[in-house]
């Protein structure tokens, strides 16, 4: 009975070995990106942003897809909203229809897309915003970006140190409703509207695009010719004002924001005195890192809003430009 008896535990013994042999691997408590928990599989994520017309798109469209290629077991599939909500909408509805495992979004507008978003997440998507984000959405695995008022104060402070005893500026708005256009302008006026001696002669949007920036620019000379110097709530805007500027001989200084090559060219040339950087490419990797650790590990981010703080660049630092390799001396 007992010789019975041993022959059975040992049978189960050795079945219990077999079987946990066989069974699948699982991703080690913990373990990094390069051990995903499902082996094998390719992770589809879809990147939306508001227009691939916009060279700070392209940029973090690029370094996106470079840190996926570094990760392994990830696609990245660009949806270009080309500067439309209506688009851009369309998009991330096709995102659940897709199935896609991810979504990493730049929201044309904080209020445009927030549904959608919304929608995508109720579907049983993780979604993490990156550089604008959505108002009013709930569930958001997590949201990457500047902190654009600390990037708007930091354009004040370079007013005030060069025009201490007061000037008469231009401000070109970004696209109306868009966060950065907003908390940009709003770190401004935080700065410049205490100073008291800092007047917004022109105030109009140029909806962060050049061709607006140099129309705009035109229109605000057309009634105060000799401003002081002009501010851009993006570099695109920023360059436009440099063409309308030098065709009126003026020579105002004029700061962007967003530290595009073009825009580090113009500094250096002393068309520009400066711009704000950033940092987009290290946005790109923190979200798809953000996306790629849930999917992977399970794993949520320590706070849901990871905001990098901007930098101005001038001569003086312009080494410190994320992109200043891409300058062409």
């Amino acid at each position: 009975m007992r010789r019975k008896l041993f022959v059975a535990l040992s049978f189960v013994v050795v079945l219990t070995m077999l079987l946990a042999a066989c069974a699948p691997a699982t991703a080690p408590a913990g373990g990094g990106a390069a051990a995903p928990a499902a082996a094998g599989k390719t992770y589809k994520i879809a990147f939306s942003v508001p227009g691939m017309n916009f060279p700070f798109f392209v940029h973090m469209e690029k370094q996106i897809r470079d840190e996926a290629a570094k990760l392994g077991n990830v696609e990245i599939v660009t949806l270009d909203g080309q500067d439309s909500t209506t688009k851009q909408v369309a998009d991330v509805e096709d995102v659940i229809a897709k199935k896609y495992d991810g979504l990493v979004i730049s929201p044309r507008t904080e209020d445009g897309l927030s549904t959608s978003i919304q929608a995508v997440i109720d579907a049983g998507i993780p979604v993490v915003t990156i550089d604008r984000q959505a108002k009013g959405v709930k569930g958001l695995l997590g949201h990457v970006g500047a902190d654009n008022v600390i990037g708007g104060e930091q354009q004040g402070k370079a007013i005030l140190a060069m025009f201490p005893k007061g000037a008469k500026i231009f401000e070109l708005l970004g696209t109306p409703g868009a966060s950065p256009a907003v908390n940009r302008s709003k770190g401004l006026h935080n700065i410049i509207d205490p100073a008291g001696n800092i007047e917004v002669v022109c105030q109009q949007t140029g909806n962060f695009a050049r061709a607006d920036g140099l129309t705009v620019t035109e229109n605000c000379l057309g009634a105060n010719p000799k401003p002081d110097a002009i501010v851009a709530a993006n570099d695109d805007m920023a360059l436009g004002a440099v063409e309308a500027a030098k065709a009126a001989g003026l020579t105002a200084p004029i700061i962007g924001f967003d530290a595009l090559p073009e825009a580090l060219q113009n500094i250096q040339a002393g068309t520009m005195y400066g711009t704000v950087e950033q940092f987009p490419g290290g946005q790109s990797r923190k979200a798809l890192d953000t996306m790629t650790d849930f999917l992977w590990k399970g794993t949520k981010p320590a706070n849901e809003v990871t905001l990098l703080s901007p930098q101005l660049i001038s001569k003086d630092n312009i080494k410190d430009a994320e992109r200043i390799g891409e300058v062409q001396q």
